[in-house]
């Protein structure tokens, strides 16, 4: 999994470009681009009610091209900006980066997509390692995440992966109650938002089966939630998570899902390391565009929880975690429809 980094946008001369565009950060703003910025469009309302941010990277990234004189590159990674993605919010502000995405989201009339990724001992160290320090600090952190949400509209993500390694035993025994409680308590401090949806993260169909998943779902707080998501940062097909879900649904209450189809376009990478086939495979695509138009009642949206274009991780070539990585993005942008 990866964290939420902005990363750097890299074309040849447009340093001076990009200096200026990075000066206005990737979240916030009123809802409009920044001076000197593509205009970014979207999807009718009904449609897709997620809010995209025009200052994000692959937006500034189109400006870049588009400063060059480099259409057909700026043509491909619209694909990409002209669609809402998930905003990962980081641990050092999280009230200010979640009033300013929340407050240009209620501007544009729009919902805003949030992130929660700071559980501690995150990611068992690997890739994407860190969280809060300790459970009294992630608890203050989910506080001031709930209180800077207020009353506006949120769809919150909590925690991709960290329910999943405690049941595949990657978090250390020792840590599994504390996670628990710590998951538990964020939805029900969220829940006290009146506008907020929060979907616990359920992994993905090719890491456990509904059988073992639903037992540690409920302990989760899955009663409280509005359900849970699937296939965050993989490339498993909606279809497939689709099936997984409604099975995994019918052991929960019947609680719907999520799927995030951000690079499932070409559904999952077979060749090199197994071990590895999650982090930056080639040959990817973009997946079904956000909607909570999906055809199915149990699925309350497709949704770009992953921001394509962004680093899984140092392999492959690519950067750290969660940084900006055009060439990747361009690719994605290259193989789909």
């Amino acid at each position: 999994m990866y964290g939420g980094h902005t990363g750097l946008i890299r074309s040849a001369g447009t340093a001076a470009v990009c200096a200026a565009l990075l000066l206005t950060g990737c979240s916030g703003g009123d809802g409009g681009a920044s001076e000197g910025a593509p205009a970014i469009g979207r999807q009718p309302g009904e449609k897709d009610p997620y809010w995209v941010n025009p200052q994000g990277s692959a937006a500034r990234q189109v400006a870049a091209y588009e400063q060059d004189g480099d259409r057909e590159k700026a043509r491909l990674i619209r694909k990409i900006a002209e669609r809402p993605a998930g905003e990962w919010i980081g641990p050092d502000d999280p009230e200010g980066e979640v009033r300013r995405v929340t407050g240009a989201a209620t501007r544009a009339d729009r919902y805003a997509l949030l992130v929660l990724y700071n559980i501690p001992h995150r990611d068992c160290g690997q890739f994407s390692r860190g969280g809060a320090a300790d459970a009294d600090a992630y608890r203050a952190w989910v506080d001031g995440v709930a209180k800077s949400i207020g009353d506006r509209r949120a769809t919150v993500i909590l925690e991709p992966d960290a329910l999943l390694h405690l049941v595949d035993g990657c978090t250390p025994q020792e840590h599994h109650e504390e996670r628990y409680d710590l998951l538990r308590s964020a939805v029900e401090r969220l829940k006290r938002q009146p506008a907020t949806r929060v979907y616990i993260d359920a992994g993905n169909a090719a890491w456990q089966s509904p059988d073992a998943l639903h037992e540690p779902l409920r302990r989760a707080g899955i009663e409280r939630a509005d359900g849970f998501s699937l296939n965050v940062s993989n490339f498993l097909t909606t279809a497939v998570s689709t099936e997984f879900g409604k099975k995994l649904s019918d052991k929960v209450g019947g609680k719907p899902f999520v799927i995030d189809t951000s690079r499932n376009g070409n559904g999952p990478y077979e060749g090199g390391d197994p071990a590895e086939n999650w982090c930056n495979p080639p040959g990817r695509a973009l997946g079904e565009p956000p909607t909570t138009r999906t055809g199915d009642a149990k699925v309350d949206a497709y949704l770009w929880i992953k921001r394509p274009g962004e680093s899984d991780g140092d392999c492959k070539g690519g950067p750290k975690a969660g940084d900006w990585w055009p060439e990747y993005a361009l690719g994605l942008a290259r193989a789909t429809g």
